[in-house]
């Protein structure tokens, strides 16, 4: 399979499509043990760019250092090494802050407030006049689909997770923020609570926002990011568009046997010889031209398939291929 490394002068992008995260090998190492003498990497030399308006999805398993990237550029934690801007200025900066959401994994969100008293709470954080909170909380609750009887005089403690995660995320938005962070936003929800999370962050997206999400629901991330990164182990491993990784519908699968195998490497990606002296690979190409190339080269082909990886298989594809680069 494919592996796009992060190259930001590949990744052509419109001078007036600025970006908005831009991280330069950022590093966060911590210290453990009774005497703080031993170091555990979290995240090694880290360098990735999100563009304004854009879907980004951050990948890994458990473990794999997102919370901690998505810690840094929020401020929350500073890093080891490496330097990092959101919205132009230094990580951490405090008034980037205000033009900023943020929903955490588990949030927590005082369970004896009603979902109202929160919103309130959280306008207040932001300055946000009384007269506009009247108009702005409906309109938040009402996005996230949570009923106005409920926010107004239901504790928190009654909420099951799906309204939790509802009340999460209608604070993350109270400050009409520029960019988004959301860390496992759809962990915990039921089927509709996750078709309605994906429903609320693509209406975000075609607001014009800037979502930087973690996840690890797949097939979620796939009907909603333009650009992913994969992070394992604290190391980015490739980073692009689905496009660029998964491939578009003009890629094909081919099998085939003879030809020059120095001609199929610069044809073929992810070229693989079998004993029997057949080849298989994956074409990003007009088929035409490749079969013409082919029929010079006197080779056959065997069975051709239009394909494109799924995100599973492509995610597994790059885990084992660090597993076995490690």
């Amino acid at each position: 399979m494919k592996s796009i490394i992060d190259n930001q002068e590949s990744q052509p992008h419109p001078i007036d499509n600025p970006s908005v995260v831009a991280t330069f090998d950022l590093r966060k190492v911590y210290r453990s043990g009774f005497w703080l003498n031993q170091k555990v990497v979290s995240l090694k030399g880290c360098s990735l760019t999100v563009y304004r308006g854009e879907t980004f999805g951050l990948l890994g398993p458990n473990g794999a250092g997102k919370t901690t990237l998505l810690k840094l550029l929020l401020g929350i934690i500073r890093p080891t090494a490496g330097r990092g801007l959101l919205l132009g200025q230094p990580l951490g900066d405090r008034q980037i802050k205000q033009r900023i959401g943020y929903l955490p994994e588990n949030p927590y969100l005082y369970d004896y407030l009603t979902g109202w008293e929160f919103l309130e709470l959280a306008a207040g954080i932001f300055q946000i006049p009384r007269n506009v909170q009247r108009d702005r909380i409906p309109q938040l609750l009402e996005l996230v689909g949570l009923p106005l009887a409920d926010a107004r005089k239901k504790q928190m403690r009654r909420y099951s997770k799906g309204m939790l995660q509802r009340v999460g995320m209608a604070q993350a938005l109270i400050n009409d923020p520029e960019v988004i962070f959301l860390d496992e936003p759809m962990s915990g929800l039921d089927p509709l609570g996750r078709y309605q999370m994906r429903e609320i962050i693509l209406g975000l997206k075609a607001a014009g926002k800037t979502i930087f999400f973690n996840s690890h629901i797949l097939s979620e991330v796939e009907q909603i990011c333009d650009r992913i990164a994969i992070l394992s182990k604290g190391e980015l491993i490739c980073a692009g568009s689905l496009q660029e990784l998964l491939g578009s519908s003009n890629t094909y699968h081919i099998k085939g046997r003879g030809g020059d195998r120095q001609v199929l490497q610069k044809w073929l990606a992810n070229l693989a010889f079998s004993h029997d002296g057949s080849w298989q690979g994956t074409l990003q190409e007009d088929y035409y031209d490749f079969l013409d190339s082919l029929r010079l080269m006197s080779g056959q082909i065997i069975s051709l398939d239009l394909s494109r990886y799924s995100l599973e298989d492509f995610f597994i594809a790059q885990l084992e291929q660090q597993k076995h680069n490690s």
